[in-house]
């Protein structure tokens, strides 16, 4: 970080500048992320990866043609219940539709997003992954090993 004068209404006050003034300014020129839009366009992208028409997603749902549209183009905010009518009738976890959007949100933030869940949310959380795997793994090969004695 460096120092500079800076003259302001003929009074000179020292600034600094640097990586701070860097991150502002990228952080004043990212783009605001509208959720309706990252969902939309999730929504979009699994129903064309599936070869559906809005058509047939719309009647599936129980959701007007034009609704879905707007929903999908990022026009209308939809309700929690009608977001869950359109994965179901996608066929698609509303969960894992929402973690797309969540991906998605993070990397317009600049946030980096981990591939796997970290080791300490797992063991405060989770199970022992590394345990039930290693246990499952021997239990397998024990099974493999005897049945193939016989």
């Amino acid at each position: 970080m460096v120092k500079q004068p800076v003259s302001v209404n003929g009074v000179v006050r020292w600034k600094d500048v640097g990586l701070a003034d860097q991150a502002k300014s990228e952080q004043r020129e990212r783009k605001m992320v509208v959720l309706r839009h990252e969902i939309g366009d999730v929504l979009r992208d699994v129903r064309q990866r599936q070869g559906r028409t809005l058509r047939e997603v719309s009647h599936s749902a129980r959701v007007s043609l034009g609704y879905l549209s707007e929903v999908e183009r990022g026009q209308k905010e939809a309700s929690s219940e009608l977001l869950s009518s359109i994965c179901s009738a996608l066929d698609v976890p509303l969960s894992s539709m929402l973690r797309e959007v969540s991906d998605r949100v993070a990397v317009a933030e600049g946030v980096a997003v981990p591939d796997t869940v970290p080791q300490e949310f797992s063991q405060r959380y989770g199970r022992d992954l590394e345990r039930d795997l290693n246990a499952e793994l021997t239990n397998e090969l024990s099974t493999g090993l005897l049945s193939g004695a016989r």
